[in-house]
């Protein structure tokens, strides 16, 4: 039987649903179900959207940084990931990637290669890329500033009291 592709078939239809579905990972969570959908119509029909948050723990009701996507065709979803991937939103780079492609994907706690994939693969070309990887460079450099100011402080307020209490 040559049935395995129509849509009826199950089988043959998770498949194309899955090549047409995307994951877009490390949102910031500003990022609105409303801006996501924006972001990436221009790239085909939606079919669904699934934006997905915290439903447990005191981070309820907050994103959790990732969504999927559905277009009509697996045409649209690679033009999607083509596009998008490694694309600065609220100044972090988007992670979009096919999800019948999940089986290639690296370990994410490899970050420096997540990075280095991302400058890589992304379409614009090598400015574009340079750009993108030199405003990541310095987002991880005010990422540290900040927690090295907040460990600073946290440190000279320990030390004032241990002084204060040695005074007496």
């Amino acid at each position: 039987m040559e049935g395995g592709k129509e849509k009826g078939d199950p089988n043959g239809s998770s498949d194309e649903k899955s090549e047409s579905r995307i994951y877009i990972g490390n949102l910031d969570l500003r990022i609105t179900e409303a801006a996501l959908i924006k972001m990436f119509s221009p790239f085909g029909k939606i079919i669904t959207e699934d934006f997905l948050w915290h439903t447990r723990g005191r981070k309820r009701g907050e994103p959790r940084g990732f969504a999927f996507i559905q277009y009509s065709n697996k045409e649209e979803a690679r033009l999607a990931k083509e596009k998008m991937h490694g694309r600065l939103a609220c100044g972090r780079p988007l992670v979009v990637r096919v999800s019948s492609d999940k089986y290639l994907v690296e370990p994410a706690d490899n970050s420096s290669k997540g990075v280095g994939e991302a400058t890589k693969t992304s379409v614009s070309g090598t400015s574009s890329g340079q750009t993108s990887r030199s405003s990541k460079i310095a987002a991880i450099k005010n990422k540290l500033k900040a927690l090295e100011e907040e460990g600073f402080s946290a440190k000279k307020q320990k030390q004032e009291a241990d002084t204060s209490i040695d005074r007496r």
